[in-house]
């Protein structure tokens, strides 16, 4: 097949989950298929990405669009000016003209077979008739994110915001998903919400996966303190969130039981919040050359999560490593985890420090688990996970013939 990969923003580096989930389906992909990579992003032309991206990917495009790489104060104060906005304010950030005259010449041109929109945001530049079969590959379903930041958001002015955003995001999410030929989910919980929009026969399943080459149980566990561990990206709120609650609800539970017990949060670009969660007890490491080395200390990982969406690819690493892993409901939604089996989930403060310190003291009950744990996460290698994504991607060019003349719903 010939595919075209459509993704806003970088591809690389490859640090945060949906990067992860599309570099390693795209990886599989290119071993048998003669895939185009096309990404578009902010800030100045970058040489070097573009070169590193063709590395990986020969034939691959990095188009800079121009746009202002804001952040911190400037993106605040830019999205407070584009409030107004009928779009939410990610999809006007990533919205490009010379973008859409290139996919649409190029659908024009008949160049490829079909047609990946990596993730919603992407799709405001696929030309409003697809005639060419084309996939939305949605990573989450992000309007439900931004509904859940409302729910649980106790500030006024922020609850308001969300719920703006929300409403935003959800009718374009539902436009988006009604254009698109086909449509692959990371999970049925996903599936499930989309299927409100458009027919569930147009949503596929295609199961996050974990690199095994990488992610493995020591051969001889070590002995490890008692040591609890939080792991992804520290500048994404969800995240953010998350140990934050932690620290506020369960973490002094977990104290009192266990005095000597230590929490350490790993992941990149910690935001002020989470920085000043630190201190004699908690270790807030910022960007770290290897995730693996801290996994291999902890003696249980936690993913308290109460905002999210799609899945977390963090839960099959730590369980791929071998790790004891405790969640929320939803930071396990959509995984193929079973409670009592493989992971502990529990969504009461008091129940998630319970069943921390019982991992925590009951070393024959963790090795149980850790053993159960790698055992699921080694059936969802990304080669499995990348055969079942061409496959979707073959029926859907395939059906190309009844796609050809027949206008996409409009956005």
């Amino acid at each position: 097949m010939k595919i075209l990969w459509v993704k806003a923003n970088r591809l690389l580096p490859v640090r945060n989950g949906g990067n992860i989930r599309s570099y390693h389906i795209l990886r599989q992909l290119a071993s048998r298929h003669e895939v185009t990579v096309f990404t578009c992003y902010a800030g100045v032309p970058d040489a070097e990405y573009e070169a590193e991206l063709r590395r990986e990917f020969p034939g691959a495009i990095g188009l800079c669009t121009k746009k202002l790489d804001l952040t911190g104060l400037r993106r605040d104060v830019d999205y407070l000016l584009h409030l107004s906005l009928q779009d939410p304010y990610v999809i006007h950030r990533v919205a490009c003209l010379q973008v859409q005259e290139m996919l649409k010449a190029w659908f024009r041109q008949g160049r490829f077979d079909v047609a990946v929109c990596d993730f919603s945001h992407a799709a405001v530049n696929f030309p409003k008739s697809l005639t060419t079969p084309s996939v939305l590959f949605q990573h989450n379903v992000e309007a439900e994110i931004w509904r859940r930041h409302a729910e649980t958001e106790s500030n006024p002015i922020k609850k308001r915001l969300y719920g703006v955003e929300f409403n935003k995001m959800l009718r374009y999410e539902q436009q988006a998903v009604r254009r698109f030929h086909h449509v692959i989910a990371v999970s049925e919980n996903d599936r499930d919400l989309m299927s409100a929009w458009v027919d569930k026969s147009r949503i596929s399943v295609v199961p996050t996966g974990v690199d095994l080459q990488q992610y493995q149980p020591e051969i001889s566990p070590r002995a490890v303190g008692p040591l609890v561990m939080f792991v992804g990206a520290m500048d994404w709120e969800p995240n953010a969130d998350a140990v934050e609650y932690f620290c506020q609800k369960i973490w002094a539970s977990i104290l009192a039981q266990v005095p000597s017990a230590r929490f350490r949060i790993v992941g990149r670009n910690p935001i002020r919040r989470v920085q000043r969660l630190a201190s004699d007890s908690v270790e807030v490491t910022g960007s770290v050359p290897s995730v693996l080395d801290h996994l291999r200390e902890a003696a249980v990982v936690v993913v308290p999560l109460r905002v999210g969406g799609g899945t977390r690819l963090k839960i099959y690493e730590a369980m791929a490593a071998g790790k004891a892993v405790v969640s929320t409901s939803i930071g396990a939604e959509g995984l193929d985890v079973h409670h009592g089996t493989d992971v502990m989930i529990a969504d009461d403060p008091g129940a998630f420090a319970d069943t921390t310190i019982m991992l925590l003291r009951d070393e024959d009950l963790r090795r149980r688990y850790e053993h159960e744990a790698a055992r699921l996460a080694a059936q969802y290698d990304w080669s499995a996970i990348g055969d079942r994504f061409a496959d979707v991607l073959g029926m859907v060019a395939r059906s190309g013939q009844q796609f050809a003349d027949v206008p996409a719903v409009n956005a």
